[in-house]
């Protein structure tokens, strides 16, 4: 029996040691051909553009419920369904339909590429396939990086429908090794170890409060621009009470499931990077209620189940936010990205 212990020791021991070399070897690989796929995509992408729109210098990333963005480009056009396009991931997800849109914005016609839509690490996909499209633009010449999202209040001065211009970011996943950039440094685009404490770009949040004000002088409303942190999970699932509690703690001012993987790899390949989140939601910060409460006494069952419910987030709540908001938000994009 010691001689079958010490056998399956063994076996054990070399089967972990295989299965981490695999894993590593994995990750040169997918290091190494990183660059050879984004430019074989660009390339694709190249071929079947007029010459005028196959240098894009800004693309704008269009998260939940803000594909709207779509309408702020000018008449001429080319659009890529992302199935048809190589080596890019198919986004699965309800507001984002999933296409490249080329183009150019306001009457300077600066050169934009959309991505209306994109992969989340929540999807299945890795984060070399999440941060793709983000390479392929770099790549292809993109010089800034507009990046959106629908993401959750915490910060209890902001109201549903405000917008919030980032100015940093807890990358939460990356604490555990979830990292876009782990793995080989690709030489190719940057450098082994990126400093990030500059990587929200402080002329364009300039610009953007500069262009906020100018709009709200010419059509008064009563939605806010702020400036603050934003907190990236993994997701699929919304925020426990107990988490957003713990974020907020932190320091972040708004929660969501995607953009950090973006902006990381876009200043690994040395883009600027301004980025706009929409509160969709308040994410709900209050410890939840003590099964012996005394107000939860005699309440019908219906009753206790909408106590609990009180403030909680929904997917079709972010869309219709987005939507209810969208014209501002379009009107925001289009002023900043027709002075870059």
């Amino acid at each position: 029996m010691e001689i079958l212990h010490h056998v399956a020791s063994l076996y054990h021991s070399i089967t972990h040691l295989r299965h981490s070399f695999l894993d590593a070897h994995d990750d040169t690989m997918a290091a190494s051909n990183a660059f050879h796929l984004a430019t074989e995509t660009a390339d694709f992408l190249r071929a079947n553009l007029p010459e005028q729109l196959a240098r894009p210098r800004v693309a704008i990333v269009c998260g939940s419920g803000l594909g709207g963005l779509a309408k702020t480009v000018n008449a001429e056009r080319e659009e890529f369904e992302y199935k048809d396009v190589p080596n890019f991931p198919v986004s699965t997800v309800a507001g984002h339909a999933g296409k490249l849109i080329f183009s150019t914005i306001g009457q300077k016609n600066v050169p934009v590429l959309l991505l209306v839509g994109r992969a989340h690490f929540y999807e299945g996909y890795s984060m070399d396939m999440v941060t793709f499209a983000t390479r392929v633009c770099k790549v292809l010449g993109v010089e800034t990086m507009l990046v959106t999202n629908a993401a959750g209040g915490l910060n209890p001065d902001y109201a549903v429908g405000d917008i919030v211009c980032l100015n940093d970011h807890l990358n939460i996943p990356g604490f555990a090794g979830f990292h876009s950039l782990r793995g080989p440094n690709i030489e190719e685009f940057g450098v082994r170890f990126q400093p990030l404490s500059d990587a929200y770009d402080l002329s364009l949040r300039m610009l953007v409060h500069k262009t906020w004000k100018e709009l709200k002088a010419q059509s008064p409303n009563e939605r806010r621009l702020h400036e603050g942190v934003y907190a990236f999970l993994c997701g699929p699932t919304y925020e426990t009470r107990a988490e957003g509690k713990m974020l907020r703690q932190f320091g972040a001012d708004v929660v969501g499931m995607s953009t950090v993987p973006e902006i990381v790899t876009a200043r690994h390949c040395g883009m600027r990077v301004l980025a706009l989140s929409l509160v969709t939601n308040n994410v709900v910060v209050e410890p939840t209620i003590r099964g012996d409460h005394p107000d939860l006494q005699g309440l019908s069952p219906a009753e206790v189940d909408a106590y609990l419910k009180r403030g909680m987030a929904n997917h079709e709540e972010v869309l219709e936010t987005g939507k209810q908001a969208a014209l501002d938000v379009e009107s925001l994009v289009l002023a900043v990205v027709s002075q870059l």
